[in-house]
């Protein structure tokens, strides 16, 4: 990250065009955060943790602009790759306003106090282990406190959808719903003379739970996610059948299904398909356990929050027919019981972390993956460098716990559960914004070149975006002519 964006003291003058510059997320699927500028204006949307390979490089490298000189930030919603990096912002010197919905704020909450938790964990046990080696310990330290996670949160500013707020000296930022998850948002930005269109993470349009995006306010420049750039999802019904023939075909060789799962959308979304299948009578009614704390805290906030949901669903949580609750659902509340699992058959066992880089879904795969009766239902994008994309991509053996357990259980991808668009539904949502600036963001290499060629041939101006590199997001001087 040598470059960096130009000072607050380094005016514009006269210029009111877009600047970016990324400090995540725009070369890969983790570690969201772009700060755009216009003029002394600097808006930072997202500020997320990278996961899988960059993990260690990204989450520890200085930010590309300085904390102190931003005007506010956004949060398009609340997954850890969108804000697991607010804290440290706010311990680097940021005091602004955090905007975001009521919904998203109440996510980021859970996720970065658990965050915080987990960090504090893995440094007690790094700690110990520097100081049986005769080494020092106290070099190790986590990214943030419990008390950096309330001064975030003291920051927050609840923001409702299509009503614009002003921001800084000379801008409006306003908030459209995307579907995705539970709260999440798409950020338009509006300067003197220019708009940018942030789309966060963009929803499925057949998902089970949330309705499609909002169609995008008409728009400049644009960053899209490119997540799904490169490929067509299932129907959801088609996913629900593929879905009840990996689950059924384990449970009658009497093996036991392990479903990592995100705990926000990807959970609930596992539970309400397991619950379906019940009632239709297509999945016996198995004994289902919900081994993830957070999990469970994110089911309620969903109960607390359903104008965000799809009618259907929203009016049965109005009803008293809660649609996340399978006949034979049970809470793992203790270690002990997440422990006695090991000895359990026909049991599904849904548990985090959704990528498998940590969590209780460890332990499970620990005992479970060496059994070829089991089977790892994959439900979830697996990053590159992650244990599960291990997995996905056919290791026979992996490390865990310490221990190098073979792979013999079957490890099954359902990619319909996806809560991002696909190819087709993301280009008629850049085309319906009239974007004539695009940038791909968030995604792999594959999926960002393919999204951008389909742009570039129908006459977009499509420019990469890199760590730390300031990017003009303004038309370049001749196709500015003929727009005009």
């Amino acid at each position: 990250m040598s470059a960096r964006v130009p000072a607050a003291g380094d005016r514009d003058r006269g210029d009111a065009g877009w600047t970016l510059c990324s400090a995540g997320g725009c070369e890969g699927v983790t570690g969201s955060a772009h700060l755009l500028r216009c003029g002394d204006d600097r808006v930072l949307v997202d500020a997320g943790l990278f996961q899988g390979v960059d993990e260690e490089s990204g989450n520890d490298a200085p930010w590309p602009f300085d904390p102190r000189e931003l005007t506010a930030v956004v949060l398009t919603h609340g997954h850890l790759d969108h804000v697991g990096r607010l804290p440290r912002l706010v311990a680097d010197g940021f005091r602004g306003p955090v905007l975001a919905t009521s919904a998203t704020l109440a996510v980021a909450e859970v996720v970065l106090r658990d965050a915080a938790r987990i960090q504090h964990e893995d440094a007690a046990r790094a700690r110990r282990r520097l100081r049986r080696a005769g080494r020092d310990p106290e070099r190790v330290r986590p990214a943030y406190r419990e008390a950096d996670v309330a001064a975030a949160l003291a920051l927050a500013r609840p923001a409702r959808f299509h009503q614009p707020l002003r921001v800084g000296r000379r801008l409006r930022v306003e908030l459209g719903p995307a579907g995705h998850v539970l709260g999440a948002a798409w950020a338009l930005l509006t300067g003197p003379t220019d708009r940018v269109l942030v789309s966060g993470d963009l929803g499925d349009t057949d998902g089970p739970l949330h309705p499609p995006p909002a169609p995008p306010p008409p728009t400049d420049a644009l960053l899209i996610e490119a997540t799904y750039g490169d490929r067509r999802h299932r129907t959801w019904q088609a996913t629900l059948t593929e879905f009840a023939e990996v689950v059924g075909r384990t449970l009658r060789r009497g093996g036991n299904v392990l479903l990592p799962s995100f705990a926000l959308e990807r959970t609930q979304t596992v539970l309400y398909a397991l619950q379906t299948l019940e009632r239709d009578g297509r999945l016996p009614t198995a004994r289902v356990v919900l081994d993830a704390p957070m999990a469970s805290r994110m089911t309620a906030l969903y109960r607390r929050f359903p104008a965000t949901l799809r009618p259907d669903i929203a009016a049965r949580l109005a009803s008293g027919d809660d649609p996340f609750r399978p006949a034979r659902l049970e809470l793992a509340r203790s270690g002990g019981a997440s422990r006695a699992l090991n000895q359990a058959r026909g049991v599904i066992i849904v548990a985090g972390a959704g990528m498998m880089t940590g969590g209780r879904i460890l332990h499970h795969l620990k005992h479970h993956l060496w059994d070829a009766r089991n089977a790892v239902v994959v439900v979830g994008y697996q990053a590159e460098g992650t244990l599960g994309r291990r997995l996905v991509d056919g290791a026979q053996r992996v490390r865990l716990l310490g221990e190098t357990i073979a792979v013999a259980a079957e490890v099954h991808t359902v990619n319909g559960f996806s809560a991002h668009a696909d190819a087709p539904a993301l280009d008629a949502w850049w085309q319906a914004s009239g974007a004539r600036v695009l940038v791909p963001v968030h995604g792999e290499t594959d999926a960002r070149r393919a999204l951008a060629q389909r742009a570039e041939a129908a006459g977009i101006q499509v420019r990469s975006a890199r760590v730390g590199e300031a990017l003009s997001l303004r038309l370049s001087g001749e196709d500015r002519a003929a727009a005009s």
